[in-house]
């Protein structure tokens, strides 16, 4: 394995290429602006970061975890709980598969369901079975978006605020604390995310070392940059990301593009003379076989228990049905296929017709948060001090976070186009992965809850704002204080957000009128 350490001196660079043990000082100069542009810097407090990463999980954990089952139905699952916890039920006495074909309403692949299943296997068929997956799902996503940031801005501090945030953003907390299968999705798409992150300072490590050894005119196209694992890593975690939710395509499209764009933007910097084209010719089917290919594979491959099933839903339709086609494909596939044209028909009639559902929402509503949801509502009860209490669980995005979303939006495509900052067109190629294609459809049934996969990526845009607002470490004293006190309201905004809300995310009693308090917009009623 070669790793290379640059370092500065004057107009020249002084590399140092591991090779078998060896460290032999080479030195050439005129390459000193490629090296310090390709080469992914990292903050030098690893021991500080994963300190503070692992804390901040553990709060993430006592937050997500904290009486995860409250707020019932008299022992009974909620909202869209009802659906999935009883199939995940079912797949632990049949081998990872739903088995009623009379219930006919399985509208998504089984990853999500497997994974609740898990909980129930551990917990039983309790409040904490079917969502002890969910809240750990969660809790991960907190330690996911510390190290992300992190990379993506090389401070542990801005890696933290990031924690925070997520662990105070509403959507995320109530999203960890049911037994749906949102969460997983988002869980998926940030590792995703996060794979081909790292994979980009990988590539770039290797350009660096292209550069030093001069190789970079061995080709117009620039050199071949082998396997890459990373790469390989987030190709499955998309596969599972669309085990969960078909949606999980759309990142799949997008990410492909975005790797191909940074080979691109890689090569260029590295003085390739056709980047581009390199990129095309080089990267493109490897790309397309790490992200579409396996993760093709993948997704198939979590049908496993369906294709061992013998009473799965649909699982020999091939057999009695006339309207299957494909007849030169076996019949276990042939009924797979037939199964997903009937998820697909399913999710292209479930429209909002003439009696909308009183919480669905329009995306266009999703932003700012603007049309929540109510999963569980109790009135009449004891627990607040007094005798008449209100229990309520809504699915709400924290205020302080989701109100920004449109001026921070517009803030990163500003900087992304005039700035040409490719952080804040990363976030935006993921939020719109998970946002713009549900306005293709808008007379589907929506609901706020598929917005699900976008809250870590509002919570980057809004990162990258407070380092700017934090000001660079060049800055003056007086400068970096003022900015440090700016990000420190903000965040304690946030924070005092999340604790008003609290009650009514996680169902605890209130009082009527603070019950009413806590509706602050007509839309939420």
């Amino acid at each position: 394995m070669n790793v290379l350490v640059p370092s500065s001196g004057g107009n020249s660079v002084r590399a140092e290429v591991v090779r078998d043990g060896q460290v032999p000082p080479v030195r050439y100069p005129g390459e000193h602006n490629r090296i310090r542009a390709l080469w992914p810097r990292e903050p030098t407090d690893r021991l500080r970061g994963w300190l503070v990463t692992l804390v901040l999980t553990l709060l993430a954990g006592v937050v997500r975890f904290w009486r995860l089952d409250h707020a019932t139905d008299e022992g009974t699952p909620i909202f869209d709980e009802k659906h999935y916890v009883p199939q995940a039920w079912q797949m632990l006495r049949n081998g990872g598969f739903e088995d009623n074909p009379g219930y006919e309403l399985v509208a998504h692949p089984p990853v999500g369901k497997q994974l609740i299943a898990v909980g129930e296997w551990l917990f039983g068929y309790t409040p904490w079975g079917w969502r002890v997956s969910a809240a750990l799902a969660g809790t991960l996503m907190v330690l996911l978006i510390i190290r992300i940031t992190r990379r993506m801005t090389r401070s542990t501090l801005l890696g933290a605020l990031a924690g925070i945030l997520l662990i105070c953003d509403g959507l995320s907390h109530v999203q960890s604390r049911v037994g749906m299968l949102d969460v997983f999705h988002a869980l998926f798409v940030l590792a995703a995310f996060g794979c081909l992150l790292v994979d980009r300072d990988r590539i770039r490590a290797r350009m660096t070392l292209v550069v030093t050894e001069h190789r970079v005119d061995d080709s117009v196209f620039g050199p071949r940059l082998g396997f890459r694992w990373w790469r390989f890593g987030a190709g499955v975690l998309l596969g599972l990301a669309c085990g969960v939710k078909w949606s999980g395509i759309y990142y799949v499209a997008a990410f492909v593009l975005l790797s191909l764009v940074w080979d691109a933007l890689a090569r260029r910097t590295a003085g390739v003379r056709r980047p581009w084209l390199g990129a095309l010719l080089r990267d493109a089917v490897p790309a397309f076989g790490s992200l579409v290919v396996l993760a093709l594979g993948v997704y198939f491959s979590t049908w496993a228990g369906w294709y061992a099933s013998e009473t799965a839903t649909d699982r020999h339709a091939a057999s009695v049905a006339e309207d299957v086609g494909f007849g030169f494909l076996p019949d276990m596939f042939r009924s797979l296929l037939y199964y997903h044209l009937n998820v697909l028909d399913f999710h292209v009639h479930l429209v909002t017709g003439d009696d909308p559902h009183p919480w669905e929402s329009k995306p266009w509503a999703w932003p700012m948060g603007m049309r929540p949801m109510l999963y569980y509502y109790e009135s009449g009860l004891p627990g607040c001090g007094q005798g008449d209490c209100v229990q309520a669980a809504m699915l709400l995005g924290t205020p302080a976070l989701w109100w920004l979303a449109l001026p921070v939006a517009g803030w990163a495509v500003w900087r992304a186009v005039a700035g040409t900052d490719w952080r804040y067109a990363t976030v935006l190629v993921g939020y719109c992965a998970g946002y713009l294609p549900w306005f293709t459809n808008l007379d589907r049934q929506m609901y706020y809850f598929y917005a699900t996969p976008l809250a870590p990526f509002l919570v980057l845009g809004i990162v990258l704002v407070l380092g700017e607002v934090l000001g660079p470490a060049s800055a003056s004293v007086e400068r970096r204080r003022t900015g440090m006190l700016a990000v420190a309201l903000y965040v304690g905004l946030v924070v005092a957000n999340f604790v008003w809300l609290w009650p009514i995310l996680n169902g605890f009693p209130i009082t009527e009128a603070r019950w009413q308090a806590e509706l602050w917009l007509p839309s939420w009623r």
